[in-house]
């Protein structure tokens, strides 16, 4: 039985719809049974159409700047 969990592990490649058909079949029959998963997939999906139809624009400079500042500090405290 697929649970909750195993949905989510799946559901960029559920979306994208690069399943094979017998996952595919039995993330479709949890999402049928769990009203948590459908919303889940449901707000995703949407959310992903609205952002494809949106023009794409350049981070600034600045931002992009401390974003990878934050990153390169999150990366070191890792090691």
């Amino acid at each position: 039985m697929l649970t909750c969990k195993d949905f989510l592990r799946e559901l960029s490649d559920y979306l994208d719809e690069s399943l094979d058909k017998e996952i595919r079949a039995k993330l479709e029959k949890h999402i049928a049974e769990c009203p948590n998963c459908w919303v889940i997939a449901d707000t995703t999906r949407k959310t992903i159409k609205i952002y494809k139809g949106m023009d794409a624009y350049p981070v600034p400079v600045d931002v992009q700047s401390r974003l990878m500042a934050a990153l390169e500090k999150k990366m070191a405290a890792k090691k």
